[in-house]
């Protein structure tokens, strides 16, 4: 991957770009007893312990000018609310470009972002991530779309209202000796159960075809209850751990998703952090910030601290 220090916006415009600045994972189909999170490493225990890292998923609700809750209203407070949480990792859902501009802005020189539109252009909704350049710094990363033809720009098979897309990023963490992690982010469509089944089926199946040696974050909005679809059952039964249940300590629950029709304690949690084995979560936590009232998003932002052991 180029060295540059603001590449990656840039790069994340074009699909075609992602591909040519990473390693393409196979496309191949993979075998039923291969589809499954990788067991841990074995080996000596890590005799430090690893620092903490940052994560939060958080559907930023695209922007639009209809009254209430235009972005140009809720992006103070979603300024705030970054500014105050302050994570390493961000994976976001529905943003637009310019939308995510304001918010690499509002974030400041210290982070940077990695995204593509699910349309492969800039004008539409992205999974990008964002990310604290201090901490973090990108090897390789990579988008693909949650379909039948996965490397097929705009290609929607499953019968989802809109093409939706996967984007990971394989990490170097500069506070803990340059160990590497994947981070995968994604959304999942609103519509179509049978999409959401097929795509997380598809989802185990490429984080199998990843580094093995390697932990894995997912960060997305599933538009699935957790504990209650076979999404989730899919993406947990796989080995994947829900970082909501693994936390030594948690918030008081919410429903992620509330509309701006105000908070719902122990709501549908749609929104999720999900590990693999041997990351510990210390807390996980629905993040509840408003200001004067307003929130800045239709969805609550999902939060975790972790350590990649």
């Amino acid at each position: 991957m180029p060295n540059q220090r603001r590449v990656t916006r840039r790069l994340g415009l074009k699909a075609t770009l992602a591909a040519a600045v990473t390693v393409p994972l196979s496309s191949a189909a993979i075998s039923a007893s291969s589809a499954s999170v990788p067991p841990a490493p074995s080996g000596p225990t890590r005799a430090r312990r690893a620092p903490r890292l940052e994560v939060m998923t958080f559907n930023l609700r695209f922007a639009s000018t209809k009254e209430p809750n235009s972005w140009s209203d809720r992006r103070p407070v979603m300024r705030e609310l970054l500014h105050r949480a302050h994570p390493h990792i961000i994976g976001t859902q529905e943003g637009l470009y310019q939308q995510l501009r304001d918010i690499d802005s509002d974030l400041g020189p210290s982070y940077d972002w990695i995204g593509t539109g699910r349309e492969g252009g800039s004008r539409d909704e992205s999974t990008a991530v964002f990310y604290d350049t201090r901490r973090l710094a990108p090897v390789e990363h990579y988008t693909f779309w949650l379909s039948d033809t996965p490397e097929v720009i705009r290609s929607n098979t499953w019968g989802a209202a809109f093409p939706r897309i996967v984007t990971w990023v394989r990490f170097r963490d500069l506070a803990d000796d340059g160990r590497e992690f994947y981070v995968l982010n994604t959304h999942f469509d609103h519509a179509s159960q049978y999409a959401r089944e097929r795509s997380a089926t598809l989802l185990v199946q490429r984080i199998g075809q990843l580094d093995r040696s390697l932990p894995v974050v997912v960060t997305g909005d599933f538009n699935a209850a957790a504990h209650w679809n076979p999404v989730y059952d899919t993406l947990v039964g796989s080995g994947l751990v829900d970082a909501w249940d693994a936390a030594a300590h948690r918030s008081a629950p919410y429903g992620t998703f509330h509309g701006y029709k105000g908070l719902r304690p122990n709501g549908d949690r749609i929104d999720w952090i999900l590990t693999t084995p041997r990351v510990t979560t210390h807390r996980a936590s629905v993040d509840t910030f408003c200001a004067g009232g307003r929130f800045p998003s239709d969805h609550l932002p999902v939060r975790a601290s972790l350590s990649l052991e």
